[in-house]
């Protein structure tokens, strides 16, 4: 076998040399007219970026042609680095004002698409407002607050323990029928309490006196529904405990009451009445806001209108909660939050506090 090999003169080598170089040249002048005229096809951001990578990335077409400089002689190189530098330079401005382009022309197309025309009238909201039940009770409050009582609560399901017993009302109460109280149990033992009184025992078995409490929340007894009875409705209760309590200073604190809830001109009646609780007892009636005292169909054409019920403890509640009647005495009372606020605000139905009617709720 007999092998020819040829070699290249040195006048041949440079002229192969030049014809490389004057391809590399061509080369990238052509890469750079068909960047350029891909670039005017572009329409999306990730055509641009595909488009970058296949023409400027580490594997791109000008990368591909830089990797056969080594090929070049050491004066061929600066000149094909340089023009190869001068087109990645051009094809990157291309590149980056398209980029500018495409953003312009996608913020003019977001703000064409979500364009707010500002004449129209814009969405109103209604704001809440206090109930007016609330807006009593808190007037109530600080009253209250500002003679030095503090506030308690207590649970709404009650043992009848608290809410009967110790309290002085015997089994044979109207007020322990199933016909008035809702039982919970068939024992009688837990029910929906049907006063707040319960509160004023559970702080008299567990602070010593001087005790000035009220005690404000939501009662429940089997009343029917019309313009002055309601199921479920809100009672105030107060306590004061402490030595030398009499009845004159129980009608001085409901008397300030309603002069601060009614004006110094409301008219108050205190009739004696009964309840196991207290002793001697009375029921509190102001004039009717309706009709002034002349008789309407709120009142019952009586004039006044029943508030609240109210008395001196009764020893033996006392004692029960481990405190000295001999020592001790107070006043209590229960006020009907509910025709307070129908009082407050001349209002002659019951069952509008509890519709929620905004035409009858946005009035105050």
């Amino acid at each position: 076998m007999i092998i020819f090999q040829l070699a290249l003169l040195p006048w041949d080598r440079g002229l192969f040399l030049l014809i490389e170089v004057v391809g590399m040249k061509e080369k990238l002048k052509q890469l750079k007219e068909e960047a350029l005229q891909a670039l005017s096809a572009v329409e999306t951001a990730s055509e641009l970026e595909a488009l970058r990578v296949k023409f400027l990335g580490k594997k791109g077409e000008i990368t591909a042609i830089l990797k056969q400089m080594g090929s070049l002689s050491a004066e061929e190189r600066p000149v094909i680095g340089q023009l190869a530098n001068e087109i990645r330079a051009g094809i990157e401005d291309a590149v980056g004002q398209k980029s500018e382009a495409l953003a312009s022309e996608g913020l003019s197309k977001q703000l064409t698409s979500e364009v707010l025309d500002v004449t129209i009238p814009g969405k109103e909201y209604t704001i809440g407002r206090r109930h007016p039940i609330t807006i009593v009770l808190d007037e109530v409050k600080e009253i209250f607050i500002g003679m030095g009582f503090d506030i308690a609560e207590g649970p709404e399901v009650e043992l009848s323990l608290y809410d009967f017993d110790r309290l002085n009302i015997p089994a044979t109460h109207p007020a322990r029928e199933w016909t008035d109280t809702f039982y919970i149990k068939e024992d009688e033992s837990v029910h929906l309490r049907c006063q707040t009184s319960p509160v004023q025992v559970r702080v008299m078995e567990n602070k010593q006196p001087p005790i000035r409490i009220i005690s404000p929340g939501r009662v429940y007894r089997k009343d029917e529904v019309d313009s002055t009875h309601s199921p479920m409705f809100h009672q105030i209760e107060g306590l004061v405990v402490d030595k030398g309590v009499t009845m004159a200073d129980l009608k001085g604190t409901l008397n300030l009451v309603v002069s601060k809830l009614y004006g110094e001109d409301c008219k108050t009646r205190f009739r004696p009445h009964h309840f196991p609780f207290t002793e001697p007892s009375c029921e509190v009636d102001v004039q009717c806001v309706v009709c002034g005292g002349a008789g309407c169909k709120t009142c019952k054409q009586s004039g006044w209108l029943e508030l609240l019920g109210a008395g001196v403890v009764h020893p033996k509640v006392l004692a029960g909660c481990g405190i000295d009647p001999e020592v001790y005495s107070g006043f209590a009372f229960g006020i009907g939050l509910d025709r307070m606020t129908m009082l407050r605000f001349g209002i002659d139905d019951l069952r509008l506090l509890f519709e929620n009617d905004l035409r009858f709720l946005n009035q105050f």
